[in-house]
């Protein structure tokens, strides 16, 4: 485990580092000045798993690690976004497949829809910028995080109250889960760190450091034991090993990366290109790249399906996807209906359909055997 006291000085940027950091953009370096100490109370705050946390906004949250209870219900936020010019969105599907949430960084709310019924169950308020959602402990509570509020906030799937709310620090970006379910990565674009999160515990247990802006992507290997980190600044993935917590090695070679998938065996990574319109593939045994298939314009998504034999690019910007069977590495349809598609594609556990979600927050179903928009659901 990483010494916390040294993680605070190497994520919040204080210290004698920081002179040798290289030249950051006025407006994100101005920021970081600002929010310094809030990080620095946030993050040895979560590390210590102790008292009451107080967002960068001023508002109280739960205690870290502490039940929020079924009537806690998140105050609305007005205070001033930490990131706003950086937008994503997120679609997270429950394992019965019975329930999608669905968020955009630019707005302050996520929206629930029942899946069956085809409608909105809910919209929850409350939040900043909220950046990642993912189901855990199968699919009884999912999880939001929050790069202004710098928190992890825990939902149940039956009253949709907030239970609980963790702090990992201000720019808590993109989340990935262990196959366990036991550890929670959170990326933190901000301080170009990875906070490991404890999803027993509920708390923090470790900062890993060396990234770069690491935002929306990242992944866990299908056997647990590397993480796979997205890095918005150099356009490279570092590869993480999960028991160490040391970076192995960095894939380079990508243009302005995106979405990223790993196949099951581990062997083999997908990374889309947004900067030059393509989809890398990587032989992760050696960290060589083997091939790039051309895609449509800003591809942002690179969802691989359960089987692996199909890969979905999604084109942000023709508003389309393009489907690639792996085995040939070529692009065998592409598919219209969609509205600004971005990372957030979800395949069913059986691989019969997979959902996408638009710019306007609807939710699309394909079916992936006829690869056929069958229809979309909205508010």
């Amino acid at each position: 485990m990483n010494d916390p006291a040294k993680s605070l000085v190497l994520v919040t940027g204080v210290g004698p580092d920081l002179k040798n950091k290289p030249p950051e953009e006025p407006h994100f370096m101005n920021k970081r000045i600002i929010t310094t100490m809030a990080a620095l109370s946030l993050i040895a705050l979560a590390l210590t798993g102790c008292g009451a946390a107080t967002d960068t906004a001023g508002a109280k949250s739960p205690p870290t690690g502490a039940a929020a209870g079924s009537d806690q219900v998140a105050p609305e936020y007005s205070g001033t976004a930490f990131d706003a010019e950086i937008t994503n969105n997120s679609l997270a599907v429950s394992p019965d497949e019975k329930t999608a949430v669905v968020s955009d960084s630019r707005e302050k709310s996520i929206r629930v829809y029942d899946l069956a019924a085809g409608g909105l169950i809910k919209k929850i308020g409350g939040f900043g910028t909220p950046r990642n959602i993912v189901f855990i402990n199968e699919g009884s509570q999912f999880v939001v995080s929050d790069s202004t509020l710098g928190t992890l906030r825990f939902y149940g799937t039956e009253d949709y109250a907030l239970q609980d709310e963790v702090v990992v620090g201000p720019g808590a970006f993109g989340t990935a889960v262990s196959p366990d379910g036991k550890t929670m990565y959170v990326n933190n674009q901000a301080h170009s760190s990875v906070t490991v999160v404890d999803l027993e515990a509920r708390k923090p247990t470790d900062v890993i450091t060396g990234f770069s802006r690491p935002r929306q992507g990242i992944k866990v290997s299908p056997d647990g034991k590397r993480v796979f980190v997205t890095n918005f600044e150099g356009d490279k993935v570092t590869v993480v090993d999960a028991d160490s917590k040391q970076i192995l090695r960095e894939l380079t070679g990508f243009s302005k990366i995106r979405g990223i998938s790993v196949t099951a065996d581990g062997n083999t990574l997908y990374a889309a290109n947004s900067g030059r319109n393509s989809i890398s593939v990587v032989d992760l045994r050696n960290g060589d790249k083997t091939n790039e298939i051309e895609v449509g314009r800003e591809p942002y998504g690179a969802a691989l399906s359960p089987d692996g034999t199909l890969l979905f690019a999604s084109n942000k910007a023709d508003n389309t996807i393009d489907v690639i069977d792996v085995t040939e590495n070529s692009v065998v349809k592409t598919l219209e209906g969609f509205k600004e598609p971005r990372q957030a594609i979800v395949f069913s556990p059986g691989q019969d359909r997979a959902y996408v979600l638009n710019r306007d927050l609807s939710v699309a179903r394909v079916n992936v055997e006829g690869l056929s928009l069958t229809d979309t659901i909205r508010e």
